[in-house]
């Protein structure tokens, strides 16, 4: 049988009990051994739903767990260097949820210490798992459009009030939506298209009384496409999440991937039946020439599935595969938001460095 991997979750918020805790333990080799949770809330829900974990109050008695392999961290974003720091430190694997840090030093830093310890160090870009990207990556492979010429991607909220105590809306390091949304509209971006030779950023506070971003638009400048990037938090009528445009056609998909409101709901890939397939009214449509034919119609989404995120990592830990989901391309995630706020900053496009 294979080494069980057993795993220290830190944090049990909205992102570590509804995003990691269930997805992770659908994964058959991974168990949840320890969770830090500091609210009384957060400590009754934890042991009710994970009963065999134990409930600490403190992440160094994660850290100095001999018996802990994997370090998952889902805190906010001001934290996620340290903690993962520390976790390497302490000789333990990490998955950061995204976004991985708050710049590229950070970044680079515990890149450069987990490559000497040779520990796996992963991003929890859970996107890239969604039903519409693979669709997506589907069209694009197959050609059904022929060159790929333009994208554009957004993913939008509604709610027109601050939501009150919450980090992410204060004027804070790695608050606001750019870093939240914006994360996986670049990781995607950069999945399809790799690094762009340029970024161009319009980035916006539109609520009243509001101090972090809500609203961005990012332009991607690649040599024979155009990618655009957009969120807002003032969107109450759903815009098309993707919109692909080549030389004989173009693809339009509406509608989010089904796994986030499943799991908000309580279920699991183990407790519902077609997990990740998205129902018929939100496939997307094809209008494209296919072998001289003119086709209009729609295309199957594939299926999603955030715990393949999960099984790679145990995989990866046991040396049976390669990370889907590298440091560095999180890295690079990193790099396009600093840009795009140079970009904001100086009102003009700025070239893609690395540094």
């Amino acid at each position: 049988m294979d080494k069980i991997v057993k795993v220290g979750l830190i944090g049990f918020g909205a992102g570590g009990r509804t995003f990691h805790a269930p997805v992770l333990t659908t994964v058959p080799g991974l168990q949840l051994n320890k969770i830090r949770a500091a609210k009384p809330d957060q400590v009754s829900i934890a042991k009710q739903k994970y009963p065999d974990a134990q409930i600490v109050p403190t992440s160094e008695e994660i850290f100095d767990d001999k018996n802990i392999d994997l370090v998952v961290i889902t805190t906010p974003n001001t934290s996620h260097y340290s903690l993962a720091m520390q976790a390497l430190q302490s000789g333990k694997h990490v998955v950061v949820d995204k976004p991985f840090t708050i710049s590229t030093k950070e970044a680079d830093e515990l890149i450069a210490f987990a490559s000497e310890k040779k520990l796996i160090l992963s991003v929890y870009q859970s996107r890239r798992f969604d039903s519409d990207f693979n669709t997506i990556q589907k069209v694009i492979k197959n050609g059904l459009l022929g060159d790929v010429v333009e994208l554009e991607s957004r993913y939008d909220r509604f709610r027109n009030y601050l939501k009150p105590n919450a980090w992410r809306e204060e004027d804070l390091p790695g608050a606001g939506i750019l870093y939240d949304l914006g994360a996986h509209l670049i990781d995607q971006a950069l999945i399809l298209f790799g690094l762009p030779i340029a970024v161009t950023a319009d980035i916006r506070i539109q609520r009243k009384g509001g101090k972090a971003t809500d609203n961005f638009e990012l332009i991607l400048h690649y040599p024979d496409v155009k990618v655009t990037l957009k969120g807002g938090m003032l969107v109450r009528e759903p815009l098309p999440r993707f919109i692909l445009l080549g030389t004989n056609g173009s693809f339009v998909k509406y509608g989010l991937d089904v796994q986030e409101e499943a799991l908000k709901a309580g279920f699991t890939a183990e407790t519902k039946g077609g997990w990740g397939i998205e129902p018929e009214d939100i496939w997307g449509t094809i209008n494209t020439e296919m072998n001289g034919q003119h086709f209009i119609g729609k295309i199957e989404s594939e299926q999603g599935n955030y715990s393949n995120f999960y099984l790679n990592i145990y995989k990866a830990i046991l040396g049976k595969e390669q990370l889907i989901v590298t440091p560095l391309q999180a890295r690079n995630n990193i790099r396009i938001i600093e840009l795009a706020i140079q970009s904001q900053q100086e009102r003009r496009t700025v070239d893609f460095t690395f540094s």
